[in-house]
């Protein structure tokens, strides 16, 4: 990568929020961008979904772009600057691979993970901490604070032995929400129904399955069949207010066939 042009992308931010720059770009401040931060992630994301690379390059510019925003705040208002990010990365990344940059051996990905999470917790920021549960960010989605959670939760520990420990958890939950909803108590509905998806994630993670990634796709797969029954619909000439549940579950099961096929 030429050093240059990361550069001239810095320099176009900086102009952009500089004396005679753009408006919208000199009132942003850290607070107003967090959106376009989210979005320009979650665009990333389905990029990569998509497995589509022209479309993954141009998102990780946008990206880069609201990176380099922040920073060109922090810049402005004496925050930092973005040698320090970058010095500081550096350090981190050198001093949490010893076994790349030092003598330190590991045998797999797992253990490098575990050598990982040791050094963190001997690290400052890290050993201030009253809980292990603290540091997960608040605004995480809940199924990714979810898993964290219990990971954290596994490493002293306070864990199921076995798959075979999850399941009647899972059932127990289950059974509890069922009994909520008929005593039609919407607070312990609410409380029951996230204990049930919080056991849920821990059966995904006993699967070794990313909660997030699997709901992920399962809207998907929603979406696409719902959008192949609107056009099967369209071909009829009719629409949804003309079918009840059993003729529009009819049509359901028809795309899941042609889906599957």
């Amino acid at each position: 990568m030429s050093i240059s042009i990361f550069q001239k992308l810095v320099d176009i931010i900086a102009a952009l929020r500089g004396e005679n720059g753009c408006p919208w770009d000199k009132q942003q401040t850290h607070p107003t961008l967090k959106g376009d931060l989210l979005e320009e992630t979650y665009e990333v994301v389905e990029a990569i979904e998509a497995a589509d690379a022209q479309k993954l390059k141009e998102e990780l510019g946008d990206l880069m772009m609201v990176l380099l925003l922040h920073v060109q705040i922090a810049v402005d208002e004496g925050e930092f600057h973005l040698e320090e990010v970058l010095s500081s990365i550096v350090e981190k990344l050198i001093r949490r691979h010893p076994h790349v940059f030092g003598d330190v051996r590991v045998k797999d990905a797992k253990e490098a993970l575990d050598n990982w999470e040791q050094i963190k917790d001997q690290e400052v920021s890290h050993v201030e901490r009253e809980s292990l549960m603290d540091g997960i960010p608040k605004p995480l989605p809940a199924l990714m604070a979810a898993q964290k959670i219990q990971r954290r939760a596994a490493r002293v520990g306070f864990d199921w032995d076995d798959i075979s420990d999850v399941l009647p958890k899972l059932y127990e939950e289950l059974d509890e929400l069922t009994a909520a909803v008929r005593q039609g108590d919407m607070a312990s509905i609410e409380m029951e129904l996230g204990d049930l998806l919080f056991s849920m994630v821990n059966l995904a993670r006993f699967l070794e399955i990313d909660a997030e990634n699997a709901l992920r796709r399962a809207n998907a797969k929603f979406v696409g069949r719902f959008k192949q029954m609107e056009r099967i619909l369209a071909e009829r000439g009719t629409g949804f207010e003309e079918y009840d549940l059993e003729g529009l579950d009819q049509i359901w099961e028809e795309v899941k066939r042609d889906t599957r096929a």
